[in-house]
């Protein structure tokens, strides 16, 4: 089993930052993607921000230029940089990771809270 575990979600202003770190334990060999997708009420969980393959990032249109997403292959674990935080920001924040080996599977962390107001 594969455990992930996040932190870093909070209240902000808007202008504001926050770092998101997530850290993947347990039987990971390899990894296909990690990354992370938000889910504001109301709304279907999207993507954010993941690594795929050896080193490609992809981001979505609302992250680009202002998220960035970073990682400690070492330590299995990837950050979520926010900055320039918006009141559209605030969602829950879930960890994604879809591992290879030992055997292919899809993980979610519990998700952590972002809240972008003044």
């Amino acid at each position: 089993q594969v455990h992930l575990v996040e932190s870093g979600g909070g209240l902000v202003q808007p202008g504001g930052s926050l770092r998101l770190s997530c850290t993947a334990s347990g039987s990971i060999f390899s990894i296909a993607a990690m990354g992370w997708y938000r889910q504001a009420p109301g709304n279907q969980r999207e993507l954010v921000a993941i690594f795929t393959g050896g080193s490609s990032t992809t981001y979505s249109d609302s992250a680009k230029g202002r998220f960035t997403l970073s990682r400690d292959n070492a330590k299995n674990t990837v950050y979520l940089q926010m900055n320039s935080l918006k009141p559209e920001d605030t969602a829950v924040y879930y960890c994604n990771l879809v591992r290879l080996s030992p055997y292919p599977g899809e993980f979610w962390g519990q998700g952590t809270h972002v809240t972008v107001s003044s």
